[in-house]
């Protein structure tokens, strides 16, 4: 594995001659995209290739044979653009359009001035971007979360904190929407009343996992939803992979709260290698499944994050003083204004990430079991911990 270190990645911006201003891509436009995207044994590597010599979809749509040709194109290539679609791609394609127009979707290309730039600095950026919500200059301080969807009562707090802290400073929070680490990501910035960005590997009119439904409709409201596959296309397994470089290349850095060894969290922080962004890793306990990803991310080179401060501390020399401004210190523990009394302080020392029993509290603390439940009562009030099912309690 390369070392976990920042580099300059490419601009693709640099290569689109004066890529249009957007108020909104009309049909004729979009459909032109769409078309493009259509075509058998044209992935996204060659409509950026073509778009880049162009200029624009339309002009490939419109070239001639021999001008593709002329321009690098193979003869197989060139006949497939020039044949025009079939009936049942004409259908799709109108559909799509259809589709868009209902449901009120803003589609971004990649020669729009307002397709997020750093993402348009990857390899492989995605042509079209299908967006609900809202997308700001905000979310040019972007770090992503992710994690483990089986993800541990542990886990979660501690991604909760993390993405709670990070928006509190001003952060955009991007993750998957995913069960586990990303839905507790998503809610730690929806908590702080930050922005949150997911990015979905299904067809943006659906919601996958279903149950998530509610929690799509809280983030289009502080944030954006993203994909780059078409309408109505199903969460397939190989969209998630491609999935994650989105989630990488949005933002300026990884931060992998809990992983298995072979997981797809792991995938996106290599992805974030690749792409020249930071990699972030919690450690956790060694005999944990869910820590052996994180871990071995740290054997590799990954920093190490104990509180959102350490991501902050990170990604601060990469931004311009603009930018820094806009950025503030995260918050440490949320300070209270009421002091803690010696009892509850002393039932807080004996709470961590890992869920604690009130007769795990008792014996810890010596007190009475009076004492201990009302502590806990006015500790969970204030918001210092949280109480899981079974009488069980870990720190917020």
């Amino acid at each position: 594995m390369q070392p976990f270190s920042r580099t300059v990645g490419e601009d693709l911006s640099a290569e689109v001659v004066n890529p249009p201003s957007r108020q909104s891509m009309t049909s004729p436009v979009l459909e032109s995209w769409l078309r493009l995207c259509s075509i058998e044994g044209v992935g996204d590597l060659t409509v950026l290739r073509l778009v880049r010599a162009w200029h624009s979809p339309d002009a490939v749509l419109r070239a001639s044979r021999d001008e593709l040709i002329q321009s690098g194109c193979s003869q197989q290539l060139a006949d497939a653009i020039r044949r025009r679609p079939d009936s049942s791609t004409r259908r799709n394609l109108h559909r799509e359009l259809k589709a868009i127009e209902r449901e009120h979707v803003d589609v971004r290309s990649v020669l729009d001035q307002t397709y997020p730039a750093r993402l348009r600095m990857i390899a492989d950026p995605p042509p079209l971007l299908y967006i609900t919500g809202t997308l700001t200059e905000q979310d040019e301080l972007a770090v992503a979360i992710v994690g483990a969807r089986r993800a541990t009562a542990a886990g979660r707090a501690m991604t909760e904190e993390l993405s709670r802290d990070l928006a509190g400073a001003g952060m955009t929070v991007v993750s998957g929407l995913a069960r586990g680490v990303d839905a507790a990501a998503h809610r730690g910035a929806l908590a702080a009343q930050g922005r949150t960005i997911a990015v979905l590997g299904c067809g943006i009119d659906r919601t996958y996992p279903p149950e998530h439904e509610r929690l799509r409709r809280q983030i289009e409201e502080q944030g954006a939803i993203i994909s780059e596959v078409p309408m109505g296309a199903p969460p397939h397994s190989h969209h998630f992979p491609r999935r994650n470089r989105i989630i990488s290349g949005l933002s300026m850095g990884v931060v992998v709260t809990e992983a298995a060894v072979g997981s797809g969290s792991l995938i996106t922080a290599r992805l974030a290698i690749e792409q020249g962004r930071e990699v972030f890793a919690v450690p956790g306990f060694v005999k944990e499944d869910t820590s052996r990803g994180t871990n071995a991310l740290l054997k590799e080179g990954a920093a190490l994050v104990e509180r959102a401060q350490d991501v902050i501390d990170a990604i601060l020399p990469q931004l311009e003083p603009a930018l820094r401004l806009r950025l503030q210190p995260a918050q440490e523990k949320r300070e209270q204004s009421r002091q803690l009394s010696k009892e509850e302080q002393r039932v807080h020392d004996a709470l961590s990430y890992e869920p604690r029993t009130v007769d795990d509290v008792i014996a810890s603390t010596g007190l009475s079991v009076s004492s201990v439940i009302a502590s806990l009562l006015s500790l969970e009030l204030n918001q210092r911990i949280k109480q899981l099912p079974g009488q069980r309690y870990i720190l917020s």
